[in-house]
């Protein structure tokens, strides 16, 4: 059914999360987990250079350097027997991961819903939210509480979410 998911993640909490249900569907399924970190390439803070030494790392040096950690620590937590591959792309996050799915022939994309791009994104976030709308696989979107509720507390009213 799956062979290969893909998991982008930042490290946060939220792709954590995401990860963890990924590694339990390829150990399923006997599946490859592809990780990849999205180093966003839009220039916001007034570009990815930091002056003229060119041993200085750039921010740009620096971003890779952390999603490449970030990588480590989400592929650290698989478990014995789960292939994992793990990729440090650049670009506009959303464009790269559709463009993976689309490249890799990936099966299930496994997101979380929270990242770190703060409260105006406490919802579904806005990476997720393109990726579903635009990539061409299924794509399993998991929030940050992954567990499951109880038959008793799935039928009281404390146990709907709300936006509020």
């Amino acid at each position: 059914m799956y062979d290969t998911l893909l998991v982008p993640t930042d490290g946060s909490e939220g792709t954590t999360a995401a990860a963890t249900h990924a590694f339990g569907l390829a150990d399923t399924y006997d599946a490859t987990v592809v990780l990849v970190s999205v180093v966003d390439t839009r220039n916001r803070f007034g570009g990815w250079s930091t002056g003229t030494d060119p041993d200085e790392p750039t921010a740009m040096d620096r971003a890779e350097a952390e999603a490449g950690r970030a990588l480590q620590r989400v592929a650290d937590e698989a478990p014995p027997g789960v292939t994992v591959e793990s990729h440090v792309e650049r670009g506009v996050p959303h464009e790269v991961i559709v463009e993976l799915v689309e490249s890799r022939g990936i099966d299930l994309v496994v997101m979380g819903t929270h990242g770190r791009t703060g409260v105006k994104r406490q919802i579904l976030g806005s990476v997720t939210e393109r990726v579903l709308r635009l990539a061409d696989a299924p794509v399993l979107a998991v929030g940050l509480d992954e567990s499951p509720a109880t038959d008793e507390s799935a039928t009281t009213d404390e146990s709907v979410a709300t936006d509020e």
